[in-house]
């Protein structure tokens, strides 16, 4: 059981565990190692938040600087974030059943969007999963489609997305 308030913060490699239990329940068809996680935490931390409760975490998410047009494959270690990011990547945005319907997600979207504002890119991209890609076309993204992004996207499964948003004069949270 989830209970509010529910408040972002920023995470911490003690977190690992209970984001790989929220893991296992949200993304049980998409596993991925710890040592994804970790390393996406090491390297972009400002990225990397988790959904607090009263009973703990209730979510996370896994974001950084990248290139646009290039989606990762499943459980792949990036090694470093590229020195010329021209997108901010969201990796991975997943909330426990309980912990949904209550605008989370919506507010995570908003901060990482004003992050990758003050970081200077100007789009955003993600990987969309399951029956996620109705949720962030509300936020501004829109389908992005080229041979190489599909061969990528296999790692995932047929109903992956390769989405993007362009952050200029987008008129949220400028």
């Amino acid at each position: 059981m989830i209970t509010y308030p529910l408040s972002w913060r920023a995470m911490a490699a003690a977190d690992l565990p209970a984001v790989m239990a929220v893991a296992a329940v949200v993304h049980p068809g998409y596993p991925e190692s710890e040592a994804v996680f970790a390393e996406r935490l090491a390297l972009h931390p400002a990225g990397c938040l988790v959904l607090e409760s009263g009973e703990g975490v209730g979510g996370y998410v896994l974001s950084h600087p990248w290139q646009l047009g290039q989606a990762l494959t499943l459980d792949s270690l990036l090694g470093a974030l590229p020195k010329q990011a021209d997108a901010y990547y969201i990796h991975d945005l997943a909330l426990l059943p309980g912990a949904r319907g209550g605008g989370a997600a919506s507010t995570c979207v908003d901060q990482l969007s004003s992050h990758a504002r003050a970081s200077g890119l100007a789009r955003m991209a993600l990987v969309a999963v399951g029956d996620s890609a109705g949720f962030w076309r509300r936020h501004g993204f829109h389908e992005a489609h080229d041979e190489a992004l599909a061969r990528k996207l296999a790692s995932y499964d047929d109903a992956a997305r390769y989405m993007v948003r362009d952050l200029k004069d987008d008129g949220r949270n400028a």
